[in-house]
């Protein structure tokens, strides 16, 4: 196997179009010979393009250029054994297209494996917007066609171009009637990871998922190109009779089937075939092949198996107005699926950890610069991340933190004034908080943290790491009679009285909350719980269901485990807490 183009072409295609291509001068008549005998649409981009190819073909000028790695680009290039596993799936669910969409369609694995599996084929059109990769889709088309001679031919046209510059709908009109399949493998990378490499392949900056301007600027605003492709494809294509089959993250899946309550887009048969990516592509990612009917009645509903062994696992999706990840399990436990009566917030995101985070060694801090460093107390809170949450009570920290302010936006000139020590070292360190890209820092105070107001201060709190798959939560005590701050991977609600923080998080370590938790999770998301999960602990729902035997037997264990004295004395007290304010207002009268 050789190079043209920076491109795989085997000899047996090399030396046929040096036969093929003899005395052939004009692009026209090279591109006209290609397309008779291979139903290839215009071969060749451009006379340039033809001059160099003959060239090097005829004066033996085949590059051995070592392959480009693309992995920083989402690119993991599908396997020719997997991509014919794929569409050998779509023939046992009796799919029989005529045309095949492949929209990102590198070497051309899977357009390879339609034509050598579906018979019923007339048009191919690929996209690819690497041209090395265009050039080896070509070569393994003719290469394909050569070994096997008898083989039908449809119309093949593989465009070089970003997927966003593709006109779908012009493809989707001209060939309405026709029994369609999409498939392919586009890229597992999101828009910000793409935006760092300083990748053209984007679609225009827009908040496609309508974020608010909050949630957009702190991380919900992101999403996998995959997604977004995959998206368009159903804006375009969801009344178009076929069928879609992409390998994508888990991640995209439950992104879909979540935005199919919203979106209703005319697709049904959702499943997700769960892949092993570490055999199939050597990543370390969570994917599988999503597979769905067009032109259908809208389903909610997805349905996942095991890719190689077609046993179901599970479904998941909406139900009865409720996002969850295993329908059959949440069904038991779905008496608890209601709104938390206490807010969960989000710890402190400074996005400065070199100079933020603090070990405290005798009379002086070190930070990540190893500076020594000797500062004011009163700025200096113990910090906790989620790594550090692994017991059922914390009294100490290893790590300390500055806050240096008690609400978004507040002025930080006081610091100079009342501590000066602190000042100079934040100030002598400037350029870290200056480099921060986040536009949440835009237009704030020097030194700014986000995620912090009086709840950052209440002295109790319970907490649990968003992304450990732990379904443990933690109680989190003073620490020299200061509360103790979280960082922003933390979610937790704080609490004035040590017994209701008690009370809450014997509730929240009950087996029937794991229970409801892990119906409602999803064990491969980058971050397993988040606030919107949170707030659907109904802790006065969960309070009314446990005995108050369980409740005394759990707080005895702690007292004894950790040397508290608590008791059941605020326990009534506390469920008044939790009541809605009509019901609270009731019991006055």
């Amino acid at each position: 196997m050789n190079k043209i183009f920076e491109a795989n072409i085997s000899y047996q295609v090399c030396n046929y179009l040096k036969d093929f291509l003899n005395n052939i001068s004009s692009v026209k008549i090279a591109n006209q010979k290609m397309f008779k005998a291979f139903r290839i649409h215009d071969f060749f981009d451009s006379d340039n393009d033809f001059r160099i190819f003959i060239k090097s073909i005829y004066s033996f000028e085949i590059s051995l250029v070592e392959e480009t790695d693309r992995v920083e680009y989402g690119d993991f290039q599908t396997n020719k054994d997997l991509a014919d596993k794929v569409v050998k799936y779509l023939l046992l669910k009796n799919v029989t297209p005529e045309i095949i969409i492949e929209p990102t369609c590198g070497k051309g694995n899977f357009i390879i494996a339609s034509l050598s599996n579906f018979k019923t084929v007339k048009k191919v059109f690929g996209i690819e917007i690497y041209k090395p990769y265009v050039w080896e889709t070509k070569f393994n088309i003719i290469d394909f066609f050569l070994s096997n001679p008898d083989i039908p031919k449809p119309e093949i046209t593989i465009f070089h171009n970003s997927i966003f510059d593709i006109d779908f709908k012009n493809i989707s009109k001209q060939n309405k009637t026709e029994d369609l399949l999409i498939i392919g493998n586009p890229p597992w990378v999101t828009n910000s990871e793409l935006g760092s490499l300083n990748s053209t392949n984007l679609p225009k900056k827009s908040n496609f998922k309508k974020q608010n301007g909050l949630d957009a600027m702190t991380g919900k605003g992101n999403f996998d190109i995959a997604e977004y492709i995959t998206l368009t494809l159903f804006d375009v294509f969801q009344s178009h009779k076929g069928h879609l089959a992409l390998l994508v993250k888990n991640s995209v899946i439950k992104n879909i089937v979540f935005e199919q309550k919203r979106k209703q887009y005319k697709i049904s048969e959702i499943e997700k075939y769960c892949i092993d990516s570490k055999k199939e592509f050597n990543v370390s990612v969570e994917a599988s092949l999503l597979s769905c009917q067009l032109n259908s009645t809208p389903s909610t509903e997805c349905i996942e198996l095991d890719f190689y062994s077609l046993e179901k696992k599970l479904s998941f999706g909406w139900l009865n107005f409720k996002f969850v990840s295993n329908i059959a399990n949440y069904s038991k436990t779905k008496n608890i699926d209601g709104i938390c009566p206490f807010e969960w917030r989000q710890g402190i995101k400074h996005d400065c950890s070199n100079v933020m985070e603090l070990e405290r060694k005798n009379d002086y801090f070190t930070n990540k610069l190893s500076d020594e460093i000797t500062l004011e107390e009163e700025l200096i809170y113990g910090f906790l991340k989620s790594s550090d949450l692994k017991n059922t009570v914390i009294k100490s920290t290893r790590k300390y933190t500055i806050v240096t302010q008690t609400r978004v936006g507040q002025e930080t000139s006081y610091i100079q004034r009342l501590y000066p020590a602190t000042y100079t070292y934040l100030k002598k360190n400037i350029s870290f908080f200056q480099a921060r890209k986040s536009s949440i820092y835009k237009g704030k105070p020097p030194f700014s943290i986000f995620g912090i107001g009086d709840y950052s201060f209440k002295p109790y709190k319970v907490a649990i790491s968003g992304l450990y798959k732990t379904y443990h939560f933690t109680l989190v005590l003073p620490q020299n009679d200061k509360p103790v701050m979280l960082d922003d991977t933390c979610y937790f609600i704080g609490f004035d009285k040590i017994e209701y923080a008690i009370y809450t998080i014997i509730l929240l370590n009950n087996y029937t909350t794991e229970a409801f938790l892990k119906s409602i999770t999803f064990y491969d998301a980058k971050r397993v719980f988040t606030k919107d999960i949170l707030m659907r602990l109904d802790l006065l729902n969960i309070a009314v269901k446990i005995s108050h035997e369980e409740v005394k037997e759990q707080i005895n264990i702690i007292n004894d485990k950790y040397n508290l004295e608590i008791n059941l004395s605020k326990w009534d007290s506390f469920i008044d807490e939790m009541k809605p304010e009509k019901e609270k207002q009731l019991s006055l009268f």
